[in-house]
């Protein structure tokens, strides 16, 4: 078993040359603009759980799915060429909802500034208020 910072160097690699080889050696229309969001291999080295996101969103995302797993042997092959591993980890894809989730996050901040702004309380006007109350 690697220790936990080999596991990370490993991690690294897989997630670099995969990224390559996505946008260099697949052809399928279904994986256009894919971009991995993290990858996760355990300790034995047996899967590799690669994360993936897209621009085109969440609508996309099982046929992205399919995509790669259709590409999976090959891209298998193709990184046991690049990453030096005795053993290559099976691959195993997931849809990375985090983009989608990090852009509703930031939808409703802005939301929430908009109507600060429309009642005319800043920041620091807020702060001074909750502090006159207390005292």
């Amino acid at each position: 078993m690697p220790t936990g910072i080999r596991l990370k160097r490993i991690q690294d690699q897989i997630q670099r040359v995969l990224t390559e080889i996505l946008e260099t050696r697949v052809n399928d229309p279904r994986v256009d603009g894919v971009f991995i969001t993290d990858v996760e291999v355990d300790r034995e080295l047996d899967y590799a759980n690669i994360f993936v996101s897209s621009l085109a969103g969440e609508a996309q995302a099982e046929d992205i799915l399919q995509g790669l797993s259709k590409a999976s042997g090959f891209i298998r092959y193709s990184l046991s060429q690049e990453v030096d591993l005795r053993v290559m980890p099976k691959l195993r894809f997931y849809w990375d909802q985090t983009p989608e989730k990090a852009d509703r996050i930031e939808s409703l901040l802005s939301e929430i500034r908009e109507e600060r702004d429309a009642r005319g309380l800043g920041e620091d006007e807020e702060t001074i208020e909750t502090e006159d109350e207390d005292a």
